[in-house]
């Protein structure tokens, strides 16, 4: 991204976030708070907003509860809900796997295939803490999680939206490779355009991801743009149509 900041002559500085206080190092000196977006770690936003830093950074709402996406989602049917202090008692114990993730776009915990058992166990740890014992950005008694069946995956896009257009992409995973390549087949393109169009204005600015099953296309989930690897992203353009958003806020 610094060397796409760099061709577009776009000014930046670098800057180490204090872990669990999310201060920034050296502390930045802003000239328009109204002109100003934070890549890197998620918590980024709370800094962001304690400062009025404008547009700062693109925070998104839980992509499982945005009911024009309820169809393309991969098992969202069939999705089970439940927060951290009720896995012990509401989730079978037995050997079902589960595909797991928070609801919300926090990192608590990546998105993984586990056990029935392995989870119980993840769960107990967690409530063995005190609230103020656990680290912000973990897991935590009242994390929302989301339990899917796992299904096997062909390939893996990624597509960064800017004011509801789709202005590059990355394939990351193909079957069980990760493989970082600045391709999107035909169809997987179309199909990510009908998810923006089925739900505008779900954030002025978000990735994406869509996946290739044996029984078709899905969108995997959403993420905030801030804060999402890039892979093999034209950084180029992604760097000009987020900087166009910026520009947007100063002059709206």
């Amino acid at each position: 991204m610094a060397d796409a900041l760099d061709r577009l002559e776009i000014p930046y500085t670098w800057h180490k976030v204090v872990p669990f206080l999310g201060e920034l190092t050296p502390a930045p000196k802003i000239k328009d708070p109204n002109a100003v977006v934070m890549f890197g770690s998620y918590t980024l936003w709370r800094y962001a907003q304690a400062n009025d830093l404008k547009p700062g950074v693109f925070r998104i709402r839980p992509f499982v509860h945005e009911k024009p996406w309820h169809s393309f989602l991969l098992n969202g049917a069939d999705a089970l809900f439940l927060t951290l202090r009720d896995v012990p008692e509401q989730l079978p114990d037995d050997e079902k796997s589960w595909f797991l993730r928070p609801v919300e776009d926090s990192k608590e915990e990546p998105g993984r295939v586990k056990t029935a058992s392995e989870i119980i166990d993840l769960a107990n740890k967690v409530l063995a803490l005190e609230e103020h014992e656990i680290p912000k950005g973990s897991l935590r008694h009242d994390t929302e999680l989301m339990f899917t069946k796992p299904v096997r995956i062909l390939k893996e896009w990624r597509l960064w939206v800017v004011r509801d257009e789709i202005v590059t992409f990355s394939l990351y995973k193909e079957g069980s490779r990760v493989v970082y390549r600045h391709e999107l087949d035909e169809d997987a393109l179309e199909f990510a355009k009908g998810l923006v169009m089925a739900n505008p204005d779900y954030s002025p600015a978000y990735v994406i991801d869509v996946c290739r099953t044996d029984d078709g296309l899905r969108m995997l989930e959403t993420n905030c743009i801030n804060a999402a690897g890039f892979y093999e992203a034209d950084l180029l353009k992604l760097v000009s149509s987020i900087d166009a958003v910026s520009e947007g806020e100063v002059k709206s």
